[in-house]
């Protein structure tokens, strides 16, 4: 049986992560009927054990794995290798940090069954953080409405292999996943109801960062692509949704505000556009 969903891993040096990722994974509930797996790990200018780790996880039945070993890092071209080696009808984008819930993989495949342009994700859960400055920023990024409206797409996203032929090549660009997004229309997003679990950094030099280049991965979506525009779907929040965010959580609603603030000062720029800050 050929593979019809495939599930894309970029991993630049993910040794501590890779082998939870596939696990989970490979621990989803069973496709639907007629629907085989396959996993295209994209281990992409790695200096640490990430292939050999991916390579010694059990692959159960239904499921094929294999690990492309690419000389060169960045994570668009290896998007753009596992999309020329995928098989699938159904193409599922995972970082590699990310733990998918068992029902996720199948609700997604049953979603994108019908090879029309279709986009969908499932619902984000931010991992327990360890320092508590992490913990404010997240509990109060969690309650914004892009977060909890909408399909934000961070961490997951898929979509159908005629969703894909949307755009040739993927562009050498920052936020790859809002690319994908705004490549559909809202009316073309479905949020499963299945999660993942995605990590957030810690401390605050590495949120300052990290927000820093999500800003300057739309500001070049907004300047490269501007017709995606019309694909947005997330406004602002209003002056009743801030007064509330900070009456019920004022410790979260400072620290949001804090890193919003230091991400204007040149103190904390990356040299790099990728920034992980793990």
């Amino acid at each position: 049986m050929n593979p019809r969903v495939s599930v894309l891993i970029p991993a630049h040096d993910e040794a501590e992560y890779i082998e939870s990722c596939l696990q989970a994974v490979f621990a989803s509930d069973p496709l639907p009927a007629g629907l085989a797996g396959e996993v295209l790990v994209l281990a992409n200018g790695c200096s640490d054990a990430t292939a050999a780790l991916a390579r010694a996880v059990p692959c159960p039945d239904g499921w094929q794995l294999q690990v492309m070993e690419l000389p060169e890092g960045g994570k668009l071209g290896a998007l753009n290798a596992g999309d020329a080696a995928a098989r699938g009808n159904i193409l599922i984008y995972l970082d590699a940090d990310v733990l998918v819930s068992p029902a996720l993989i199948p609700q997604i495949a049953e979603t994108l069954a019908e090879d029309t342009p279709l986009y969908a994700s499932g619902r984000p859960q931010v991992a327990p953080a360890r320092s508590a400055l992490t913990r404010a920023y997240a509990r109060l990024w969690t309650r914004l409405p892009f977060f909890t409206s909408g399909v934000p797409g961070f961490g997951v996203f898929a979509m159908t292999r005629a969703g894909r032929q949307r755009w040739r090549h993927w562009p050498d660009i920052i936020a790859d996943d809002i690319f994908a997004r705004l490549n559909f229309a809202p009316e073309e997003r479905v949020q499963v109801p299945a999660g993942y679990t995605w990590p957030m950094v810690e401390g605050f030099r590495n949120l300052v960062r990290v927000r820093r280049r999500q800003n300057a991965g739309v500001a070049e979506i907004t300047a490269r692509y501007p017709e995606l525009e019309r694909n947005e779907d997330k406004g602002q929040p209003g002056t009743g949704t801030v007064l509330r965010l900070l009456l019920n959580d004022p410790a979260g609603f400072l620290t949001y505000a804090g890193v919003a603030l230091a991400v204007k000062t040149p103190m904390f720029a990356s040299r790099t556009r990728w920034t992980r800050g793990r």
